[in-house]
């Protein structure tokens, strides 16, 4: 396919015009014109033709239409019920032989439950606002997704990103790696986009896998997690105390683990986290955190 089947920044406009949209700064919603940004997009997300990719949040249609050109089977979920009847009407004038492999589902991706097929790549420019809940979100209820490419902010993919022991690691940190490795997958620039953003983007890549192997459950694992990222200067010992019970009990838990109770959260790894969690006494543990 040639680039006259993507959109540019005077169609994205002109469709912005016809419906009436001024772009919500409270859904985050800035919109790709860029045809080589887009197509760039689908090629680090590795997307195959027959492939069921789930986009969230597709607005105008920029990558939807690139995930549709490399012969991928598309469900839109979109929360703006004006913009998600216009999608396959977007898709049918650019390109009519691909709108009978696009779905749109009209709902806050939040609630989002059950889709038409499972999934297996997540590929989205997700609003900054909720970036990091709704790809926890998905990654949680969707155990069919292989491989996850999303656009969030600079400053979030650090964190999404972010190694234990770094300065941008913490809750996002651990609760992805719970899920997949993750690695920032490069930078966007802010011109590609239509209104241009006040901050800069970058791509987040994550290749899921098994969880840590562990008898404790996610719940359990992630309450330790934002426990120990609640107040990041205290120690582990403190941090965990209202959680375990006690200081001592969550003293005892961390000896148990094998880590210093002196520590600090982000010094730890989501395997550290697991260890913590299969030591705690939560028959007698404080109420959870989450």
């Amino acid at each position: 396919m040639t680039s006259d089947a993507l959109l540019g920044p005077a169609q994205i406009r002109g469709l912005a015009g016809r419906l009436g949209l001024r772009p919500a700064k409270a859904r985050g919603q800035n919109f790709v014109v860029d045809a080589g940004t887009i197509r760039r997009i689908v090629r680090v997300a590795g997307v195959r033709a027959g492939e069921q990719v789930v986009e969230v949040g597709p607005g105008l249609g920029s990558l939807t239409l690139g995930l549709l050109e490399v012969g991928a089977f598309v469900t839109a979920v979109e929360i703006d019920p004006v913009l998600a009847r216009e999608l396959p009407v977007t898709v049918a004038d650019v390109a009519p032989g691909w709108v009978d492999r696009l779905t749109v589902v009209t709902a806050d991706a939040l609630a989002v439950t059950d889709l038409p097929g499972p999934p297996t790549a997540l590929v989205a420019n997700l609003p900054y606002n909720v970036a990091v809940p709704v790809l926890l979100t998905f990654l949680a209820r969707f155990e069919s997704l292989e491989r996850v490419l999303v656009m969030v902010q600079s400053e979030v993919a650090d964190r999404l990103a972010a190694p234990p022991g770094s300065r941008t690691y913490g809750v996002p940190s651990a609760k992805a790696a719970w899920y997949a490795d993750v690695r920032r997958a490069g930078s966007v620039g802010r011109a590609v986009f239509w209104p241009v953003p006040r901050v800069d983007s970058a791509l987040v890549a994550l290749q899921c896998r098994n969880p840590p192997a562990t008898t404790a459950d996610r719940e359990q694992v992630f309450a330790v997690v934002d426990a120990a990222f609640a107040q990041r200067r205290k120690t582990l010992r403190a941090a965990l105390a209202g959680l375990a019970g006690s200081a001592d009990a969550a003293e005892r838990a961390l000896l148990a683990a094998e880590i210093d109770p002196s520590t600090r959260g982000e010094r730890l790894g989501v395997s550290d986290f697991a260890r913590v969690a299969e030591h705690i006494d939560w028959a007698n543990a404080g109420p959870r955190l989450r």
